[in-house]
């Protein structure tokens, strides 16, 4: 018998009474849904939202801790295809504007908008939704290997470990240890004319010589993806990738492995993808730098509140003081007190805009000691207060048609 898998809803709204009218006004039973959780602000949303990956989003613009285009933005970045509704009063109509142009499906008034048009809305989503949508419970790898990509975003960004657990179910359930051990892929598909779907019909062809259930491939992003390989379809896998890259040379990868355990796949996830996060910092791959420095800028980012000296990192990464320095400059283009300076200010910003740490906190976090002496350190690198630049940045956010902060 064909069965079809409920549609989750998430509410975000400041007002409690909003958010219970929603939950009992509205017959969700009848398109198929449910209402997986409600928040009272933005930031609850987006925790929220990461834990249980609804394909459905109905928020308020205006929230405290995070707005409603802050949550759209973020919702969209992990899944383009989730269907957001914004609610705004009249007051809001340029931001909800602003939202339509990122992404949001449609927009209500809460002052006026009648139960029949989220219903009419719902409706629509519900045809959208099913119409694609497998009928059997078995998923697909495309399907299976995004829903991955998500807890694996939320994992990463620190909001959930349920990661963690799905990856020790896959260990059990799909790929066996008993029989080989594991390697793991992240595959770079920036500036090339494929994308991980490419990867995944590749190796579903009956061509490829790969058992269908033998690896999966989980995307992160437009432009990463990662593939998990049994240690016996390695030659298969490696063999797969080279045929990509013949027909497009920008593609390339790194591989871990072996990985005994799902504690070990665990950690490759997590050093690949703090590897993947330096490169795009600084625009550079590890073959294009000295391994040394490589090392050296990796354990930086890895220890923001690290208080290194030249000393300690050229010992840490084998080389003399003055051949670090040398070096360093030359391949990186700072010095490396600097590129030190660069770092913390770039991690400052960042904690800033995308957080609600407090100064104390921020301070900790870039090793900068204590709030006064951040706050005079910030105004000094930049000419503003740490809280003004913060209250610019969230202001930014709701005027700009672009990316927060980039």
């Amino acid at each position: 018998m064909e069965t079809t898998k409920t549609i989750k809803v998430l509410i975000a709204d400041d007002e409690s009474i909003v958010r219970k009218g929603l939950r009992s006004t509205i017959p969700w039973h009848k398109y198929g849904m449910e209402v997986v959780a409600d928040a009272p602000n933005g930031l609850k949303a987006w925790e929220a939202y990461q834990i249980h990956l609804p394909q459905i989003v109905i928020t308020d613009i205006v929230m405290p801790e995070m707005n409603g285009i802050e949550l759209l933005r973020k919702v969209k970045e992990v899944d383009k295809d989730t269907r957001i509704i914004l609610l705004s009063c009249h007051r809001d109509f340029e931001f909800a504007q602003q939202g339509i142009k990122l992404g949001a499906s449609g927009y209500l008034l809460k002052t006026a908008f009648e139960d029949e048009e989220l219903e009419g809305m719902l409706e629509k989503f519900q045809r959208e939704l099913t119409s694609s949508a497998p009928v059997a419970d078995a998923e697909t790898s495309e399907i299976y290997g995004e829903r991955l990509g998500s807890l694996l975003f939320a994992w990463q960004s620190g909001h959930s470990s349920k990661f963690v657990d799905e990856i020790d179910k896959l260990i059990r359930e799909k790929l066996p240890l008993n029989r080989e051990p594991l390697y793991i892929y992240l595959i770079k598909t920036c500036g090339c004319d494929c994308t991980y779907l490419d990867l995944v019909k590749l190796n579903e062809d009956e061509n490829s010589r790969m058992p269908h259930s033998a690896s999966v491939i989980i995307p992160y992003g437009e432009d990463l993806c990662y593939w998990i390989v049994p240690g016996d379809e390695l030659e298969t896998a490696d063999s797969l990738l080279v045929q990509m890259k013949s027909q497009t040379e920008k593609l390339t990868w790194v591989k871990r492995g072996p990985l005994g355990n799902a504690e070990d796949l665990s950690k490759a996830f997590m050093a690949l993808h703090k590897e993947a996060e330096v490169e795009k910092l600084h625009g550079i791959t590890s073959q294009d730098w000295p391994e040394p420095i490589w090392k050296a800028v990796k354990l930086l980012h890895e220890n923001p509140v690290a208080d290194w000296s030249v000393s300690d990192l050229a010992s840490q990464v084998g080389l003399s003081r003055s051949h670090f320095s040398i070096l360093f400059k030359k391949t990186v283009g700072d010095s490396f007190v600097a590129f030190q300076y660069k770092r913390k200010l770039k991690l400052a910003k960042a904690l800033l805009r995308d957080t609600q740490l407090t100064m104390q906190d921020i301070a900790e976090r870039t090793g900068l000691g204590d709030s006064k002496y951040f706050s005079k350190w910030f105004k000094r690198c930049t000419g503003q207060t740490p809280s003004y630049y913060r209250i610019q940045q969230k202001d930014a956010v709701i005027r700009t048609d672009g990316h927060p902060g980039l």
